[in-house]
């Protein structure tokens, strides 16, 4: 009898877990199906009462209409731009870093881990005054500069996270091995540590990308000229001046920047899980 009320216990909680995660679900894809639906209604069926998610007269116009509101080609150029340099800078640089915490050791190994793990509570908003001011006196505002050189001196502390847990899983006879054969620290770093955690590597990636081109606050901070805006920026100047009015043409402006988000999460969603899951392991 103990084991049928197990078994049906068991089965009540999967089946809770399942309904606390459908809900969760819905709360985050609801939002996105408004707004595709959004962006093929007219605005006569937008302040429709009651409402519809399905669109019961589909219109393309607020796709090519809200694309020429504004200068997007420019935006979408800039925001790959950046998001392609910076990304490359916080993979590399990090997986420089995480190598190092890795690999050597000296006597301030664990403060120094200590200290790095501590930033990661650090919120970008504590450190902008004196960046700020240190790119001012290098003559860098208005320029890519403040969002790129960042992502090359280091890549982000919870990066380096990952990439110190996962080559502390690499057995160090690879190293000692490759020692022997006369290869250097970078050698070794570069043709057997790099190809050897390519899923954290792709985890890094699309995290990054997907930070870098969303990121609003900073091309806000530095970027004065409007050639110079990146995407998030674009549309947030561009809500505040048709928004209101345009709301079809903004969701198409949004879901159409958005997918390329999109496709790179799902497309390598595999290798970013795999990732976040064996930089967990420890040797």
């Amino acid at each position: 009898m103990s084991k049928v009320l197990r078994k049906i216990r068991a089965k009540s909680n999967r089946i809770f877990i399942y309904l606390v995660l459908i809900a969760a679900s819905l709360i985050c894809v609801i939002p996105f199906l408004w707004m595709v639906s959004t962006s093929f209604k007219s605005m006569r069926e937008i302040f429709m009462v009651p409402p519809t998610l399905i669109p019961k007269r589909p219109i393309l116009d607020n796709y090519p209409k809200g694309w020429g509101y504004s200068d997007f080609s420019t935006y979408t150029k800039n925001t790959v731009l950046l998001a392609a340099t910076a990304t490359v800078g916080t993979v590399f640089s990090s997986a420089f870093v995480g190598y190092g915490f890795a690999r050597f050791k000296s006597r301030l190994s664990g403060l120094l881990t200590v200290v790095l793990l501590g930033t990661i509570m650090l919120p970008p908003q504590v450190t902008i005054v004196p960046q700020y001011m240190l790119f001012h006196k290098f003559g860098m505002i208005d320029t890519y500069w403040p969002i790129i050189i960042p992502a090359w001196l280091g890549g982000g502390a919870f990066n380096i996270f990952l990439f110190i847990q996962f080559f502390r899983t690499i057995p160090k006879e690879l190293d000692e091995a490759a020692e022997i054969d006369g290869a250097s620290s970078l050698q070794i770093f570069t043709r057997i540590m790099l190809p050897t955690v390519k899923p954290v590597i792709l985890a890094v990636t699309v995290m990054s990308l997907v930070y870098h081109w969303n990121d609003f606050f900073t091309p806000l901070i530095y970027l004065s000229t409007t050639s110079k805006y990146t995407i998030a920026v674009g549309l947030q100047f561009f809500q505040s001046a048709y928004g209101n009015i345009q709301i079809g043409q903004m969701m198409a402006v949004s879901l159409v920047t958005l997918l390329p988000v999109l496709i790179t999460f799902f497309t390598f969603q595999r290798y970013f899980i795999q990732g976040i899951k064996m930089s967990g392991l420890k040797s």
